[in-house]
């Protein structure tokens, strides 16, 4: 099967090869790709950074070749023990080394796609979709909830702006103006600009949610624009903090920041559930959430759509569509 994998840190080391089908253990299910979302965590993989990522991935190289986490496709073959699933069922969740023909998953990691949507976009929830819903449910938006979005325009943004306004809440979101008509789209009541409107993001709080995927604000200044009683969720930071910890400097402080004022401030990690998975097809199904699909791209332009990703000019998710 043709797939990508890399030696060493790196965009540049990604090479398409061929390489042995791998084998569904117990428990496992053996997927045939038909997409595979391009996110954060696999730029990170791929490249090491920030330095403190090595201590699990590899210190000088990369243990594992292969590359990807978020997968669609029908299923080619199960494991020993796998019930819920059966050949040619479309699945979609988080897999091992997804940029293949072919990738394996633990059967708890995988859903029954939607059919509303192509299955290769089902690539482009798992884990970016996944990551807003929780972050949605850890700042425990409701109906009438002021909620600001801050990177509004990226993988877990435009998820999270679909989802509270599903829930109900008044959305403001900050992205950059190129971006802005596309996230107006999504339902949000205003767009406001990442650079040049900080007094217009003031003067619309104070907000009962703040969800923060990408932004560089001191978890101190979070808080400041909370409602009181009001909740903070950072799922990311990649132009905050140092080489070593990267955008975990603040995730790693949040807590002790939060502790101030009653305003909570929550630092989140997000584990994949099958339930999750099953509750954003309902979401998908009744038409209350799109994947944003900025675009899709051949397997072979992995090392494209990773720098496209960490330029900042997607908007939405990149899907590398396997034929």
């Amino acid at each position: 099967m043709q797939a990508i994998v890399h030696s060493t840190y790196g965009i540049s080391s990604l090479a398409l090869t061929d390489q042995p089908a791998p084998l569904p253990r117990p428990g496992e299910v053996l997927v045939r790709v038909a997409g595979a979302g391009v996110d954060r965590g696999v730029w990170h993989l791929v490249t090491g950074r920030p330095l403190l990522m090595r201590l699990g991935t590899g210190l000088f190289q990369p243990r594992n070749t292969g590359v990807g986490i978020e997968v669609s496709g029908t299923v080619e073959a199960v494991g020993e023990g796998v019930t819920r699933f059966r050949l040619d069922d479309r699945v979609f969740g988080v897999g091992r080394s997804t940029f293949a023909e072919l990738a394996v998953a633990q059967e708890g990691n995988l859903a029954p796609a939607p059919e509303s949507i192509p299955l290769a976009d089902a690539a482009a929830l798992p884990v970016s979709a996944l990551t807003a819903l929780q972050a949605v449910r850890a700042a425990e938006i409701g109906d009438g909830a002021q909620v600001l979005v801050l990177g509004a325009s990226g993988g877990v943004g435009t998820h999270a702006v679909q989802i509270a306004v599903a829930r109900g809440a008044e959305v403001t979101a900050v992205c950059s103006t190129r971006k802005a008509p596309r996230v107006l789209e999504l339902g949000v009541t205003r767009v406001l600009d990442y650079l040049g409107e900080e007094s217009a993001v003031v003067a619309a709080g104070p907000y009962d949610a703040i969800i923060d995927t990408g932004g560089n604000r001191p978890a101190s200044q979070l808080t400041g624009l909370l409602a009181r009683g009001g909740s903070a969720v950072i799922v990311g930071g990649e132009q905050a903090g140092t080489a070593l910890l990267g955008g975990f400097s603040r995730q790693l402080i949040a807590p002790l920041v939060g502790l101030v004022g009653r305003r909570r401030l929550v630092s989140l990690v997000s584990v994949t559930s099958a339930a999750d998975l099953i509750e954003l097809v309902g979401l998908v199904e009744s038409g209350q959430l799109r994947p944003v699909v900025d675009q899709r791209l051949p397997l072979a332009r992995a090392g494209e759509a990773l720098n496209l990703l960490a330029s900042g000019a997607v908007t939405g998710k990149l899907v590398l569509q396997v034929d």
